[in-house]
C-alpha cells in the first residue's frame, strides 16, 4: 500500500535510508530530510503488516511543474516491484495529474523511468543549476 499520509512516514527510518544507503543524499541530516517530507508530497510504502518498506516524494506547484525525488525500496523488499509501484503512484498522483513537466535525476535506474515515458532532457543546454552552498563566493564577487 502507498499513502501520502505524512503523518504515517517513518522519518528516522527514511533519514537513514537516505543518509546511509543512497547515493544521492549521503550525509544529509535528520532535520533536512524532516523539512524535505514536510515541504513536498510524501508518499510511503507499507508492507501488509504495517511497516514502511519504501518511500519517495514530490516537489511541486500543482500545475506546471513536478520533481520525482528520494525514490528509495528497503533492501529487504527489493525486487518484488515495489519500486516501480511508488513511481507509478508519484507520476498518477492527483496533486501531478496534468502538469506540463516532470522531471527526476538518477545514476541508475533509467530503464525504470523510461518504462514510464522519462527520456533524457530534450534541450538539456537551457538547464542550469545553483547550488548555493558553493556560490556564495560567487554572488560576493557580483556584489562587488
Amino acid at each position: 500500500m502507498v499513502t501520502d499520509d505524512r503523518a504515517r512516514i517513518d522519518v528516522p527510518r527514511v533519514h537513514r535510508w537516505l543518509s546511509e544507503e543512497s547515493y544521492w543524499a549521503a550525509g544529509s541530516s535528520l532535520d533536512v530530510v524532516t523539512r524535505s517530507i514536510q515541504g513536498s508530497i510524501s508518499l510511503g510504502c507499507f508492507a501488509p503488516d504495517g511497516e514502511q518498506v519504501g518511500f519517495t516524494r514530490l516537489i511541486t506547484d500543482g500545475a506546471v511543474f513536478a520533481l520525482i525525488s528520494d525514490v528509495f525500496v528497503d533492501s529487504g523488499y527489493r525486487g518484488r516491484g515495489l519500486g516501480k509501484f511508488l513511481v507509478q503512484s508519484a507520476v498518477e498522483h492527483p496533486e501531478v495529474r496534468g502538469v506540463r513537466r516532470m522531471l527526476l535525476a538518477t545514476s541508475d535506474a533509467h530503464e525504470l523511468y523510461r518504462k514510464f515515458g522519462f527520456v533524457g532532457l530534450s534541450n538539456p543546454e537551457r538547464w542550469m543549476e545553483m547550488r548555493p552552498s558553493s556560490t556564495s563566493a560567487s554572488l560576493e564577487s557580483i556584489n562587488t
